[in-house]
Parts: structure tokens; C-alpha cells; sequence
């Protein structure tokens, strides 16, 4: 759903950049006021960034000549609360634009807001509503976190249509429809993978989620700190074998924006070309490297491993330990 640079217009994306910056910035507000009590759970931001980003490179088809990858806003808003997940979000879709091409710059602002604002927020309010009249304890949650991932996909989409329909770069009456039902298959892959995820967590570490779900939230001890560590470096481990190993077996056709781009006729670029040209790996392919998927497993280890430390370097700036609060 990452869009590329030519398919909204300057308006739009001025608008969305403006909201992104905005909402960014109070995230990392509302987080620097958290974190300055548990300061332990800045390798947890990091290792989470990095979990998605490796996540997303997992295209799986969903239909002949189609693909869709994992978002991961919902699972982090599910974990981490929604405004840590729209920086979360806007840290890796920076990276993913700015070293990866993936996603235009001058689009950077709209693929956040709909990627990691509207999802992030989005299947948060699902999350919590129906955890609210569905089933208690683990499989409530559970329950809600994989409707409220499937409704993140399908909001962020139908936000993404919006987008385009204003731009006039195609009729809202064909790029709705067509938006909103090819992720709505999407967003069952996402579902299926969120309720994994966070199966795993449930079964290893539910202390580290939060009040919401109805298990301990994470104390600041230093058995606390010894569980987040073992949960960063298995995380860590995670993302690194999904980055190289697992991506060598991901879909090579194009996602439901390409898709659907194609079929409408909007894949033209604008007159003045890609707006970001200095991309290391462009496409996810590590230079000089030929065979096909090293060249991407290669680039994938080497994302998950510049989100781990530039999300850590952030999030640490964030984080004045012994700062008197403000009253």
C-alpha cells in the first residue's frame, strides 16, 4: 500500500505531510512522558520496528498475479498502544522510503498517515471495542486484535482511495471498490498473522502487554528488564531469519496498489521523476550482489538491522532519565 511519488497531488500531499508531522510529534511526546518511567522499554520500540519491517517484506499471494504483505500497525497498537504505533510506523516507512525506495517521497506524509495513523488508531478503537463485548480473557483478546488488524487494512485502504480519487487519479466510484476489496482479502493474512504474533507473546511474555488486556503489565525490576532482554534479542533473532531466510520465498507479484494501479492506468510517473533518487538499496536489491534473492535477503537484514539502531538512537533522545516532570 506504499504509495509512490506521482499518484496524489501536491495538495494532498502537503496536507497529509502537515497531519503526519503533527501526529508524530505528539507520539513522541506522549512516549518520552512514558518512557522516562520505564526506560527499559526502548529496546522493545526498536525490536518491534524492526519485526515489522522484516514482516512486511513477506509478500504472499492472495489471488492470481497479486500479492499483499503484513502492515503491523494493529499489532503494535495491540502491544504498544496507538500513538507508539504511529511512530513505530513512521520511523520504518521513513526508512523503507529513504534507503529502500519503497514509497515516494513526496507520498511519505499520506503513506503514514494512512499506514500508521489511520491503521494504528484505526484497529486500536476496533480492538478496544470489541474486546469490550466479545469473550474474556487470552481468546477475547485475541479475538479482538485479529478483527481489529483485519478493519486497520481495510480503513488504511479506503483512506489510500480517498487520497486518490481527490488527486483525480482515478474515479473514487473504480479505486474505492477496488482498494477496499483486494485488501479486504489482504487484511485476513494480516488477522492470521497479528493473532500469531500475539499468540506468542501471550504464551511467552504476557507481562509486557498492557492493562487493557487484562493480564500484568511489565514493572521496572530487574527481573523486568532481564524479560524484556530476552524478549529483544528472540525478537531480534525473529526479524533477522524473517529478513533473510523467509523472504527468499516471498511473492514477486505486484501488491493490491500495484495491482490496481496497472489495471486503471495510473502507474505513470510524474514529469519531474522520482522525487528521491540516493535510495542504497533500491527495491530491496544490495549492490553488486547478482543472484536475485541474496541480493534481497541481504537488504532485508540490513533494514531490520538500521531500524533496530536508528529506532533505538530515536527513541533513546526521547528518554531523559531523572528529568523532574512538568506540572
Amino acid at each position: 500500500m506504499h504509495i509512490p511519488d506521482g499518484y496524489i497531488s501536491g495538495p494532498i500531499a502537503i496536507t497529509s505531510g502537515v497531519a503526519a508531522i503533527v501526529v508524530v510529534e505528539v507520539s513522541a511526546w506522549r512516549a518520552s512522558r512514558h518512557l522516562e518511567e520505564q526506560p527499559h522499554m526502548v529496546p522493545l520500540l526498536a525490536t518491534t520496528g524492526a519485526f515489522v519491517f522484516a514482516a512486511q517484506m513477506l509478500n504472499f499471494p492472495i489471488g492470481v498475479g497479486v500479492s499483499g504483505h503484513f502492515l503491523g500497525a494493529a499489532a503494535i497498537a495491540a502491544l504498544l498502544g496507538p500513538w507508539n504505533a504511529c511512530m513505530v510506523m513512521a520511523l520504518v516507512l521513513t526508512i523503507q522510503c529513504l534507503v529502500f525506495n519503497d514509497g515516494g517521497l513526496t507520498a511519505l506524509g499520506a503513506n503514514i498517515v494512512n499506514m500508521g495513523i489511520v491503521a494504528g488508531f484505526g484497529g486500536y478503537v476496533a480492538m478496544r471495542g470489541i474486546r469490550a463485548i466479545s469473550f474474556r480473557g487470552r481468546t477475547g483478546y485475541l479475538i479482538a486484535a485479529g478483527i481489529g488488524s483485519w478493519m486497520s487494512v481495510v480503513l488504511a485502504s479506503a483512506v489510500c482511495a480517498l487520497e486518490l480519487a481527490v488527486s483525480g487519479t482515478s474515479p473514487l466510484a473504480v479505486v474505492m471498490p477496488a482498494m477496499v476489496g483486494t485488501h479486504a482479502i489482504i487484511g485476513v493474512g494480516e488477522a492470521l498473522i497479528t493473532t500469531a504474533v500475539l499468540s506468542a507473546v501471550l504464551a511467552s511474555r504476557p507481562d509486557i502487554l498492557p492493562s487493557w488486556t487484562g493480564v500484568t503489565r511489565l514493572s521496572g525490576t530487574r527481573a523486568g528488564r532481564r524479560r524484556i532482554l530476552l524478549v529483544v534479542v528472540g525478537g531480534m533473532a525473529t526479524a533477522l531469519f524473517l529478513a533473510f531466510a523467509i523472504s527468499l520465498f516471498a511473492s514477486s507479484a505486484p501488491d493490491g496498489l500495484e495491482k490496481i494501479a496497472t489495471a486503471q492506468r495510473f502507474v505513470a510517473r510524474p514529469v519531474g521523476g522520482i522525487a528521491w533518487t540516493h535510495s542504497l538499496f533500491t527495491d530491496y536489491a544490495a549492490p553488486g550482489v547478482k543472484n536475485e534473492r541474496v541480493s534481497t535477503g541481504l537488504a532485508g537484514v540490513f533494514g531490520t538491522a538500521v531500524i533496530f539502531v536508528v529506532g533505538f538512537g530515536v527513541v533513546k533522545l526521547l528518554v531523559r532519565p531523572g528529568r523532574e516532570r512538568e506540572t
